[in-house]
């Protein structure tokens, strides 16, 4: 195919999104139809067309534009002149949501992620399509039995009826598009939909749509080829884990929701990285709840926020690490540190003595893990002044400024943390070679 062809295809895919909300738009205002219906109508519509990606254009650059356009026109229609018309199939429901833009953050990054695995595309992107759709469409109209996420509800009839139709959806991409016995087909699904309706039903403001998908890439990803016996010891460690936390959480005072969140969180963390690179994240977690005791802020939602955060950087990395080519688990672990050292800097007050306590120990912490780490994940060491700087940087903010963070506390920590860990991994692999230690592998 062309490259005229495949820009053809790309351009006139945007168009037809735009034209399909047109239609719903129009089919509203004729039939009386919910914002929710427009807005899932519009959704399955674009996740369906989303699963012929692989297909259709036969190289991937397009796709990524693709994503890239549909992203802009999508930020173009939460003009408010323009959420009147057709943004509102998109943005005519109540709660706040970036379930737009996360659908297509998500796709692409399946598309990425999966590399050519028509399973790991294939399953999550279905599972969002049609098991989200139908599970919101099922709660809102049939539902009775409330539970709170956030600022709004989900149902237990909804999150019933998503389990069932991701049950079915497992067990046939997993009869087609694997060779696993029967047995573990069977074992494989039931973990899928339990784990999809679980991240479904804690997520809130559309997140659902990146957590869903990749949340269930990641995890076919590990345990696809898991016997039966490690995936009963994994449905154990989860339900044990959740029940950890539950009761951890209210000593602490995070709520039932935020506590599942959590557990979410590090089930997923664990998935794509070994035991001794999640014990930073771990305490990013910790230390937020540290601080949000001893110095609560105004967001309504921080500990919620917490978690949106670390996933969402989390999955930076694992991408920026596969687009590159050069492992980033490192950098990923500097992000962590700096960021948990921001939140006990909150927690302490400016104690000094506590605040070397606590940056000694994440130093020691990031150091020890490097030791463990194989040697493809060590091609930058020695980076003892970039952790130094990435723990002094947002230590020094919080203590110079700490009325600055008293609202969108994990956004600016977040950016903080983030700023010299990408900058310097990213001046590394393409910038001049005395940045390299020396010639390491690749991941």
């Amino acid at each position: 195919m062309s490259v005229g062809l495949q820009l053809a295809i790309a351009f006139g895919s945007v168009a037809a999104l735009l034209g399909l909300m047109a239609v719903v738009r129009r089919l509203a205002q004729a039939g009386g139809l919910s914002a929710e219906v427009q807005r899932k109508l519009v959704h399955v519509g674009t996740g369906l067309y989303a699963l012929s990606l692989p297909w259709l254009f036969p190289d991937r650059w397009p796709v990524y534009m693709l994503i890239a356009v549909t992203l802009v026109a999508m930020a173009v229609l939460r003009v408010p002149a323009l959420s009147r018309g057709l943004g509102e199939t998109l943005h005519g429901v109540e709660r706040r949501s970036y379930g737009d833009f996360l659908l297509a953050i998500s796709v692409g990054l399946c598309f990425f992620l999966s590399d050519g695995n028509a399973l790991l595309y294939v399953l999550p992107i279905a599972v969002l399509t049609m098991a989200d759709a139908a599970a919101a469409l099922a709660g809102t109209t049939y539902g009775t039995k409330l539970f709170r996420v956030e600022d709004s509800h989900k149902s237990v009839e909804g999150t019933v009826v998503f389990f069932v139709i991701t049950l079915l959806i497992a067990i046939i991409c997993l009869m087609l598009l694997s060779d696993l016995p029967a047995p573990n087909i069977l074992a494989l699904a039931a973990m899928v939909a339990a784990f999809g309706t679980l991240v479904e039903a804690q997520s809130w403001r559309g997140f659902d749509n990146l957590f869903l998908p990749l949340g269930l890439l990641v995890f076919l990803a590990v345990h696809s080829q898991s016997s039966l016996g490690e995936l009963a010891a994994l449905a154990a460690l989860f339900l044990a884990a959740i029940l950890g936390f539950r009761r951890i959480g209210r000593r602490v005072g995070l709520t039932t929701h935020a506590a599942h969140v959590y557990v979410v969180a590090m089930f997923l963390v664990l998935a794509v990285v070994e035991v001794q690179n999640a014990i930073l994240p771990a305490l990013v977690l910790v230390t937020h709840a540290w601080a949000s005791l001893r110095n609560p802020c105004g967001d309504p939602h921080a500990d919620l926020d917490i978690v949106a955060s670390l996933a969402l950087f989390s999955f930076g990395w694992l991408a920026l690490g596969n687009a590159t080519g050069w492992n980033a688990v490192g950098f990923y672990g500097l992000s962590a540190m700096g960021l948990a050292m921001g939140f006990a800097v909150i927690a302490l007050r400016g104690n000094l003595p506590g605040l070397l306590v606590v940056g000694a120990v994440l130093f020691g912490l990031r150091t020890g893990t490097v030791e463990f780490n194989p040697p493809d994940t060590t091609w930058a060491e020695p980076l003892w002044g970039l952790a130094l700087l990435c723990l002094a940087v947002p230590a020094v903010a919080a203590v110079a400024a700490p009325g600055f963070f008293n609202r969108d506390r994990v956004l600016k920590l977040t950016v903080l943390a983030l700023l010299l860990p990408v900058g310097y991994y990213l001046a590394a692999v393409f910038g001049p070679d005395w940045l390299m230690p020396f010639d390491g592998g690749t991941s």
